[in-house]
């Protein structure tokens, strides 16, 4: 099937080890390098720790099947603490004191476009785990970074197509005032007018708010068609309650792909009934048609995952199943020169993953659009494709 082989080289990607050297070849090679940081702990936790789980699964099997043509894989993982500034220290350790050829992460975009300047000075190339568009544009001054989560951009386009057909014209906004906010507003501001939608309400809360009675207060009194909610972590769960609490909830509510993690629908419990927001594909393999070329790579990374973790997979687990496959697939390809597997990620195509099909190139280093993506919404307790 050619889309197995186009995957890479992830948990269910073994069709190596018929290549591979025996035991004490492998013993006598370098091992090759793959840096990592993740926000394992602090408020980004709930991304970074499927993250390390997932990237940690992957390296031990490929290890188990004799590593990397012969050279056993080293993943050195750093947990940032969800902190710019520290994770700015990690990755300028994972490249000066490591000398890892290849970096994945970081779990936020906030701690992603903190380092944007460290990998580029060192010429190494960095695979981020985050969304805003900004961590890859321009794309001529972010020529070691790639990304592989769906930008910001697609999540609002997927969106805003969703509520065109459903005649939704009016729409309140509210978002978190930290990077991955501030990057969901400018692109649901950005993109309103070519889409036909008008902000009838743009409200802003902080990431560690425990009352957002006032702001959606306020977007009562503009009466919209639609809310839109983009944050992370605890406020998603606050928002949508109260929403409920207000008696609003006839007016259709929005959450960002940040919204991806079924620990979010516990937490949220009923009051997440009907909420939309566009994810990716990793979050709904068992809802995909046989013949989407996706559906066989995730089923499989669920099992392997929830088997091995007893808990369900995410959108930001898959972030780690893509990231590593990638800077494994450039490895086995070119070796560890940074510079050659800078190039081979750049030029990456038809790579099946988690979030997409990635069709890379010099103009795009996250190689997905809006058509990897699927609206969902929440139905007892769970996703369904949204109608």
């Amino acid at each position: 099937m050619k889309t197995r082989v186009l995957m890479g080289v992830g948990i269910i990607a073994l069709v190596f080890s018929a290549l591979l050297p025996g035991p004490k070849a492998h013993s006598q090679k370098e091992p090759y390098k793959i840096g990592a940081v993740f926000s394992v702990t602090g408020g980004g936790s709930f991304l970074g720790d499927p993250e390390k789980k997932t990237a940690k699964m992957i390296a031990e099997e490929i290890n188990r099947q004799g590593g990397i043509n012969g050279h056993p894989l080293e993943l050195i993982i750093e947990d940032d603490e969800t902190d710019a500034t520290k994770c700015n220290l990690s990755v300028k350790k994972l490249i000066k004191k490591d000398e890892a050829p290849v970096i994945i992460g970081p779990s936020t975009s906030g701690t992603s476009l903190a380092v944007v300047g460290v990998a580029e000075e060192a010429q190494v190339p960095l695979i981020s785990c985050a969304a805003s568009y900004k961590i890859v544009t321009p794309v001529e001054s972010h020529r070691w970074i790639f990304k592989v989560a769906g930008s910001d951009s697609h999540v609002v386009e997927k969106m805003y197509d969703y509520m065109k057909a459903k005649g939704i014209k009016k729409v309140a906004i509210m978002t978190v005032s930290d990077g991955f906010g501030a990057s969901g507003r400018e692109e649901l501001l950005r993109l309103a007018g070519e889409n036909g939608v008008t902000i009838v309400a743009d409200e802003r809360y902080g990431p560690q708010d425990t009352d957002l009675s006032a702001q959606m207060t306020k977007i009562r009194s503009t009466q919209p068609q639609a809310i839109v909610n983009w944050s992370i972590g605890p406020t998603q769960i606050l928002a949508i309650k109260s929403w409920r609490d207000l008696a609003m909830d006839s007016i259709p509510f929005f959450q960002s792909h940040g919204f991806g993690n079924l620990k979010n629908l516990e937490l949220a419990g009923k009051a997440a009934e009907g909420v939309l927001l566009p994810l990716a594909r990793v979050n709904v393999g068992d809802l995909l048609p046989d013949n989407q070329p996706q559906k066989e790579v995730i089923l499989e990374y669920k099992k392997a995952y929830e088997d091995l973790f007893k808990e369900p997979v995410s959108s930001f687990g898959g972030h780690a199943w893509d990231s590593m496959n990638l800077a494994v697939s450039a490895l086995r390809a070119v070796g560890s020169d940074p510079a050659k597997i800078r190039d081979h990620i750049e030029n990456t195509k038809g790579f099946v993953g988690m979030h997409g099909v990635f069709n890379m190139s010099a103009q795009d280093h996250n190689g997905l659009s809006k058509e990897d993506l699927e609206m969902i919404v929440v139905k007892d307790g769970k996703w369904a494709l949204a109608k």
